[in-house]
């Protein structure tokens, strides 16, 4: 077969039984991402077997499927920085700010020191303690911000106060985690010697984008009148998107990252950056991101996690990933003057972790800086957090459309 006909049938396959999947585990309060995510691993080789699998997601398809996968979540990250509503922290801006960044602090801790203790029998060979600490230390702070957003959507929470805080401490709180992790990749893409040159490119790139690009993008998506974006200005937003991912990617940080700024300096509440939501939404999450979920079922095995020792190994990761989030959050929220209650459902809602963890997890893998064993633990450890948030939530005694007391 063509690799054009063996991408369309693992496209076909997996958008079909990622709806399927998606519409039963909404009906048993899951949110359908989950069931998305787990159509690209029960497809692959460690569930039904490596003839089974390379029937529908073949070997060959691989390097296209890869292609693909790095365009939808390119487009992906752009759409949620569009979607980054910083403007909703601004009430209680200190505590925001001081919630979402005990909710990074704490479990980057956590996974660091975790890192110690994995990185003699999970790391790859030549991975030096320091890189395979930063990048366990940041896999361990992602919270999944439009994972969060639909759970706190289909739950009727979004506008209550406790999902204008969830929103707002996730969307501060990825901001740095992206940071940090562009920090990681370019520290570990860097040779001996060329780290300061790398590091030193991505602050020059962010100031840019800050002192240059930004002000520019204000005054092009400015509203005039009632007319709706012109084509020649949403040509201009995808030719800053290509440049932007450009230089990221050349400069040794990943593409996603400059994808991910871009966005973020879109004023969230202009139409074009409307129209682009809108437009783009449905064919990235529906057409694209199942390429990434069927890439990442190819190389997700989780027959590699096998023996009653590496199953322990997985269940550490899972409680180390919960403790470190949930109780990183928890506290902050307490001392910012939140109930308890107000507390641990923030904190269970910041434990979701989802597509936005797949996506680190996978950047993981290309640099080498973990293995495929500790890959699919981790991938493990992102679908038990985040399935484990709504029946938390269920548990704390938040219903649908209610809100715990401030």
């Amino acid at each position: 077969m063509s690799p054009l006909l063996h991408v369309l049938i693992a496209l076909a396959a997996v958008i079909a039984l990622g709806q399927l999947l998606g519409a039963l585990l909404r009906r048993l309060g899951q949110p359908p991402v989950i069931g998305e995510v787990l159509a690209g691993i029960l497809l692959g080789p460690s569930l039904i077997g490596p003839a089974s699998s390379a029937i529908v997601l073949p070997p060959a398809s691989a390097p296209y499927l890869g292609v693909i996968a790095q365009l939808g979540v390119l487009l992906y990250m752009f759409v949620v920085g569009l979607d980054l509503h910083t403007d909703r922290a601004q009430a209680r801006l200190k505590a925001t700010i001081a919630i979402s960044q005990a909710g990074i602090v704490v479990p980057f801790v956590f996974g660091a020191a975790l890192a110690l203790w994995l990185h003699p029998t999970l790391a790859p060979g030549g991975v030096p303690l320091g890189s395979f600490m930063l990048f366990m230390g940041v896999a361990m702070s992602i919270t999944a911000f439009p994972v969060l957003a639909r759970i706190l959507t289909d739950r009727d929470l979004s506008h209550t106060p406790l999902g204008v805080v969830a929103l707002s401490c996730a969307a501060a709180g990825d901001v740095t985690a992206w940071c940090l992790l562009a920090l990681v990749v370019s520290i570990t893409k860097a040779q001996a010697g060329d780290g300061a040159v790398v590091i030193g490119g991505a602050v020059v790139f962010v100031a840019v984008m800050l002192l240059v690009v930004r002000p520019f993008i204000r005054s092009i998506t400015r509203d005039r009148g009632t007319a709706e974006p012109s084509r020649s200005l949403v040509a201009v937003m995808f030719l800053a998107l290509l440049l932007s991912a450009i230089a990221t990617e050349a400069i040794g940080v990943h593409a996603i990252f400059g994808a991910f700024l871009l966005g973020a300096l879109v004023p969230p509440e202009t139409r074009v950056a409307r129209a682009l939501v809108a437009q783009l939404r449905d064919p990235v999450t529906i057409l694209l991101l199942p390429a990434f979920f069927a890439f990442t079922g190819m190389r997700t095995r989780i027959d590699l996690v096998s023996g009653v020792d590496a199953w322990l190994i997985c269940g550490a990761i899972v409680i180390v990933a919960t403790v470190g989030k949930f109780g990183g959050t928890f506290a902050a929220a307490r001392l910012a003057g939140y109930d308890a209650r107000f507390s641990a459902a923030l904190a269970t809602l910041m434990n979701t972790r989802g597509l936005m963890e797949l996506i680190v997890l996978n950047v993981g893998l290309e640099l080498g800086v973990i293995s495929p064993a500790l890959f699919s633990m981790m991938v493990i450890m992102a679908i038990v957090t985040t399935m484990a948030t709504a029946p938390a939530l269920s548990w704390l005694g938040v219903k649908q459309g209610s809100d715990p007391r401030v």
